[in-house]
């Protein structure tokens, strides 16, 4: 619900402002539903109606608050992307009329902050979650859709912004600085 809370105000912003090139597609909308799956779905379900109990552990305190650090950083992370980006945001693949390149901010060393909030989610989410499956979960979804959107999506950015793209790849790194 924190997600969504912060995100609110962007995508309110952002939808004020016409899409100029989308790649809103089947693939795009299973990726998507994937991840919501692993982040929303199967943790719902397990919290919820107790699904998954054989592969239930034991609950370790020093996880549970090292989670809520870990997910309090999350939040943190997706709401400064979210304000750097402005009406630049989209749920989806998507360019909009007047579309600016952010490389300022946390976009100034890492191309994809927003991603990186949610491979924290996905962390925080398996380490306050004592089940192998519900825990994991928002991990697996969120794999499968990184791997299968991040290339694409620097595609329509060099599509869209060329050599100043390639600029900014050349001097950022994707992930985490100094790794990947």
């Amino acid at each position: 619900m924190a997600w969504c809370a912060l995100r609110f105000p962007f995508e309110r912003q952002a939808n004020r402002v016409p899409v100029a090139r989308s790649e809103r597609c089947v693939r795009e909308g299973v990726l998507l539903a994937g991840a919501m799956i692993g982040f929303g779905v199967v943790p719902f379900v397990h919290a919820a109606f107790g699904a998954f109990p054989f592969a239930n552990y034991p609950f370790h305190p020093l996880a549970a608050w090292l989670g809520i650090a870990v997910f309090l950083g999350s939040l943190a992370l997706f709401y400064l992307t979210h304000r750097e980006l402005g009406a630049n945001w989209s749920i989806s693949l998507e360019v909009r009329e007047r579309h600016a390149l952010v490389t300022h901010g946390v976009y100034a060393r890492v191309r994809h902050p927003m991603y990186a909030a949610f491979w924290l989610w996905a962390v925080a989410q398996a380490l306050l979650l004592p089940n192998w499956i519900a825990g994991p979960a928002g991990l697996v979804g969120f794999a499968i859709l990184f791997a299968g959107r991040v290339a694409h999506e620097e595609r329509l950015m060099i599509e869209a912004f060329g050599d100043e793209y390639r600029a900014y790849m050349a001097r950022s790194w994707r992930l985490i600085p100094g790794v990947y």
